[in-house]
């Protein structure tokens, strides 16, 4: 496909100065059009070593408000960065609702330079492939414009252009010792670069490839390209600011209870240990788990641990079991409330993204992402669309997980309407544990059954073969803490056992 591009066409001066204004200005004015729509636009500038993606964003962010864009330059990954999934130190730096973000290389150096230096199985690469295509879509479905510009040249222009950069003295440690071999082997990379463009070109975050010998030429396409995509944007912002019928989500009611699938129905509530069977079982278990968190930190295995579960139903006391003799310097426990406002000016999973752990550590979250799908959807914090498609973003956010290594445990706390009222009332009468109750909490119970769909739901969506939901009957709270701590220790053997014998 590369080979048959014209890459000779050119941009006389005299006809280049008239339209490089007149973009400028739409430009600039796109930028604040955005910035008040709270658009948030990704541009990414991917191409051959030499052909002009450091000029070409000078050039873009000439006209731009400079408070209103962060240019950031991928390198290789530095030692924190390569204990997180490659995307982590993406995700990280995507643009707040109304910023830009100018990726100066990108997440494609995974399947690009790092796949020709490295050897990378197939598995592997189709993975990486798997995870952009889920990323970008994640993004343009939450609003975002992604702007895909790969800069072509010829193996001899860009021959012609190292050797210019060697000859001047001021420029020569710009050409690297792997800059030349790259070029050497510029047939070999070119079959890897138009499977890149043909795995990851999409229509909502399309490659745009630009004929990159003329620097006016280059720079005209390039600014056309990305004005034609915030246009696009900033209309579908304002279509969907625009007055619209209020969608309505099905009552509970409305669906009849023996048709449903239900994953809750037949749990058996009364299963329970007695003071010694928990206190023996606890105690074995915990010296296991912190011997399993050694061997984890060795192999460079990170553990993501979620806890759901109806209000009372005992997450932070299981939470505590499971970390009692843990190392405290091999976990993170992550509270999860409502969202503020920098977490609420970027997509929602962006928040979860920045507490992923190390690898070699365990992150443990109370209450967690699926928020999205629970109480979001039931309170309508985010539309029927946003909540409906969180399934499909939550799974790919996981399995991103798991093609990294990660052990990803998700315990569904479950207990009756019965013994969440006995606890309620227990805590309004102990002092000491008066503050664990608030209105909020009333006000949820009022609300169990439309609660009950929403988890119904999400368990049986969400419940993958990489990430498994564990449902724990937790009446009884030993019960609930033994089974809990042994998923966590079995799941992690597995997963060592794996790693020793891959085969």
């Amino acid at each position: 496909m590369l080979e048959s591009i014209d890459l000779s066409r050119k941009i006389k001066k005299s006809d280049y100065k008239g339209p490089k204004d007149e973009l400028d200005i739409r430009l600039g004015g796109l930028q604040r059009r955005a910035r008040e729509l709270g658009v948030p636009v990704v541009i990414v500038f991917e191409g051959w070593d030499a052909a002009g993606k450091g000029t070409l964003i000078n050039e873009l962010i000439l006209p731009l408000d400079p408070r209103g864009f962060d240019v950031h330059s991928t390198l290789a990954a530095n030692e924190e960065e390569a204990l997180r999934p490659f995307l982590w130190r993406f995700w990280t730096r995507t643009p707040a609702r109304g910023r830009i973000a100018i990726f100066d290389r990108s997440w494609y150096r995974r399947v690009l330079l790092e796949r020709a230096e490295r050897k990378m199985s197939a598995e592997e690469l189709g993975q990486s492939f798997e995870d952009i295509r889920s990323f970008e879509r994640q993004l343009t479905d939450d609003g975002a414009v992604i702007v895909k510009l790969f800069l072509h040249i010829a193996k001899k222009e860009q021959k012609k252009r190292l050797q210019k950069l060697r000859d001047d003295p001021v420029t020569a440690w710009r050409v690297t010792k792997e800059d030349l071999q790259r070029h050497k082997r510029y047939e070999k990379d070119l079959a890897g670069v138009e499977e890149m463009l043909a795995e990851t070109d999409s229509e909502y975050a399309p490659w745009t490839v630009v004929e990159a010998t003329d620097r006016r030429f280059a720079t005209l396409k390039m600014f056309e390209t990305v004005a034609r995509a915030m246009e696009r944007g900033i209309a579908a912002a304002e279509a969907r600011q625009a007055p619209q019928a209020v969608e309505v989500p099905a009552s509970p009611a409305a669906v009849d209870p023996e048709l449903r699938t239900s994953i809750l129905e037949g749990l058996d509530l009364s299963k329970a240990l007695d003071r010694d069977e928990y206190d023996e079982r606890l105690e074995t278990l915990q010296e296991r788990a912190r011997e399993l968190e050694h061997e984890i930190y060795q192999r460079r295995i990170p553990v993501v641990i979620v806890y759901e579960g109806q209000d009372a139903a005992g997450k932070g006391g299981n939470i505590r079991r499971l970390t009692q003799k843990l190392d405290p310097r091999g976990y993170s426990v992550v509270p999860i409330g409502a969202p503020n406002d920098v977490e609420k000016a970027h997509h929602y999973l962006w928040r979860f993204w920045t507490r992923f752990p190390k690898a070699g550590h365990i992150a443990i979250f109370d209450r967690s992402w699926y928020g999205r799908v629970m109480v979001e959807r039931v309170e309508g914090f985010c539309t029927p669309d946003e909540w409906r498609r969180a399934y499909r973003e939550i799974n790919e956010m996981e399995q991103h997980m798991t093609h990294f290594g990660a052990v990803v445990l998700k315990f569904w706390l479950q207990i009756d309407p019965a013994e969440q009222l006995r606890r309620f009332q227990q805590r309004q009468e102990t002092e000491h544990k008066r503050w664990k109750i608030t209105d909020e909490d009333w006000r949820n119970r009022e609300k169990w059954d439309a609660y009950r769909l929403a988890i119904e739901e999400m368990l049986f969506l969400t419940s993958t073969h990489y990430a498994p939901w564990t449902v724990v009957e937790s009446n009884c709270k030993w019960y609930a803490r033994v089974k809990a701590l042994q998923t966590v220790c079995d799941a992690i053997e597995e997963r060592l056992a794996a790693a020793k014998d891959p085969g």
